[in-house]
């Protein structure tokens, strides 16, 4: 349901790639086209709430309910929600208000602090977003096995592939429509099991038991579980497997800082999604995790045989699980068709979100220059024909168990993405630095982060603490896959980091010299629709101008 402001804004938007932004601006290129601002407030909304909740909330948090407890479970989240996750979305929010570029965060991260900065942290997040198409892509085929057992999982992997493709290559504005209905319909389901878990531990089941509490058990051990050693040193670990786990279901920063160029009124929408991210951690996250431990117990024996197992789908998550341990049918079926469409959801995001990194790469001169193709309604096509080819190794379910492959690319997506937030983090003290020094007017700032540069040291410290120990468990006994899977991204950043510094000779950049001004007037042309005269009275006079149900949807974004 597009509003009259945002198809008005699609039709503006859409005139800078039919005339090109370069000769717009007194440039003699020839016309290319380019990414256009075709994704409203909403479609940003929603594609940062949904981005990241993909399968790894449904089912794999099954797995480590069962390794530490209850309590953990929503210590873990919390902990890396409001200490990690939170500030690295206020640092991007800040950072790109005042220039939402087209090249994304590493462009900014290669004025502010090194290009071999912004090198890294573009092909880091290229790598943990491929691999996390790769683990929902794997995750389909999980989950369509709760069906259908014998079928070879990698023909649902190809299916999976053929859907994302197909809604990647539409105009971005069709895009964001499609993952816009994916995401409302995975909100839905979250709040769904939210409100079945307050139901039945009310009592509202066949078996009219109103269980409240009891599957924490009666034995306050058992809310945090020992894992890894026994004592207070195994329940500490146990709710670090929480935090880990947690790096890598919780998202959200990614999608703000690589849709910057394509937003339309983004300095208003980006402090408004990035500002969200407080209320998203504790609704989606927190509240959910904390339902997952009251509807299901952590020594569940029928969770944990199919976990054990390998169960496919929705067999093995807590959530149906414990449905049907108080007598309800027929909402597995459900939730499982409900789970595969959320994998689809977060994959077809996820293709966006490696695409894009590519061809701002390509056009920061990091990647091959084909790479900047784009077809006359802004799609990178070669980009995401790159990221189509890269995801063919999710065919390696047709020669190993589905779900040992899935939590490979698990493993392997978690390291990359801590390492991206990390440098994102890290990017934004240099940002900080930068401005300070050379005195940057504060009221030029569309969003300011509450406390200076202190929540994103917090949040490299964290950050790094988590890279360091993320493969505690893979020494002793050593693992040779754990080890690989585990501390792979760390090297691949460290890699990318050093090889550009060293090839190039880069240096740091002083903070007096870094360049806060280039490609802000073209920036400020092409968002003045929006901004002449202010961004919220022109806000509110458009609101004025609507009927008063219109009005209450278009607050909510």
């Amino acid at each position: 349901m597009a509003s009259d402001m945002e198809k008005t804004a699609e039709k503006a938007s859409l005139a800078p790639s039919a005339t090109n932004t370069s000769e717009q601006y007194g440039s003699s290129r020839p016309i290319v086209p380019e990414t256009v601002r075709g994704l409203s407030p909403r479609h940003v909304q929603l594609m940062a709430i949904a981005g990241s909740i993909g399968t790894g909330l449904w089912a794999g948090v099954g797995s480590v309910l069962v390794k530490s407890g209850p309590l953990s479970l929503i210590l873990g989240y919390l902990f890396w929600g409001l200490f990690f996750i939170c500030p690295v979305n206020l640092c991007v929010g800040e950072m790109l208000a005042y220039l939402p570029l087209k090249g994304s965060i590493f462009e900014l991260a290669a004025r502010y602090a090194d290009p071999a900065l912004g090198f890294a942290i573009g092909w880091t997040f290229f790598f943990a977003s491929v691999m996390l198409v790769c683990v929902e892509y794997s995750a389909v085929a999980v989950i369509i096995s709760y069906w259908d057992a014998t079928t070879n999982p990698a023909a649902y992997v190809a299916a999976a592939m053929v859907v994302c493709i197909l809604l990647n290559i539409v105009a971005v504005k069709y895009y964001g429509e499609s993952e816009f209905l994916m995401s409302i319909t995975k909100v839905l389901l979250l709040f769904g099991l939210i409100l079945i878990t307050i139901i039945t531990m009310s009592g509202g089941n066949p078996k009219h038991d109103a269980y409240g509490f009891r599957n924490w058990g009666s034995d306050p051990s058992t809310y945090m579980r020992e894992y890894y050693t026994t004592g207070s040193t195994g329940r500490f670990l146990g709710w670090w497997e929480v935090v880990l786990y947690a790096g890598f279901t919780i998202g959200g920063p990614e999608m703000i800082a690589l849709s910057a160029g394509e937003i339309q009124n983004p300095r208003r929408t980006i402090p408004r999604v990035a500002k969200m991210i407080f209320a998203r951690i504790v609704t989606f996250y927190v509240v959910g995790v904390l339902c997952v431990g009251i509807i299901c117990s952590s020594s569940d024996k029928g969770l944990i045989k199919a976990i054990s197992e390998g169960a496919a789908g929705a067999a093995a998550s807590p959530w149906v699980v414990g449905i049907q341990n108080v007598g309800i049918t027929g909402l597995p079926h459900l939730i499982n068709a409900l789970i595969m469409l959320s994998g689809l959801s977060c994959g077809n995001a996820m293709v966006y979100g490696s695409s894009r990194t590519l061809y701002g790469l390509a056009r920061d001169g990091k990647a091959p220059k084909f790479l900047t193709k784009c077809t006359q309604q802004g799609v990178p096509i070669y980009a995401i024909a790159v990221v189509s080819v890269i995801t063919c190794v999710t065919f390696l379910v047709a020669s190993n168990e589905a779900i040992d492959v899935f939590w490979w690319f698990i493993d392997l997506t978690t390291t990359g993405l801590i390492a991206t937030y990390t440098m994102f983090a890290l990017t934004y003290i240099f940002w900080y630095r930068a401005r300070t020094t050379q005195g940057l007017d504060e009221s030029t700032l569309p969003y300011r982060v509450p406390g200076g540069w202190y929540p994103a040291i917090c949040a490299v410290f964290c950050g790094c603490l988590a890279l360091t120990f993320v493969g505690y468990d893979c020494f002793v006994p050593f693992s040779t896959r754990g080890f690989v899977t585990s501390y792979f991204g760390l090297a691949f950043a460290v890699v990318m980091f050093a090889g550009w510094k060293v090839w190039h000779r880069t240096k740091f950049v002083h903070p007096a010299e870094a360049d806060l001004i280039s490609g802000k007037k073209e920036v400020d042309e092409d968002c003045r629709r929006w901004e002449e005269g202010g961004i919220e009275e022109n806000y509110r006079k458009y609101l004025a101008t609507l009927p008063f149900w219109e009005r209450c949807w278009e607050r909510l974004w």
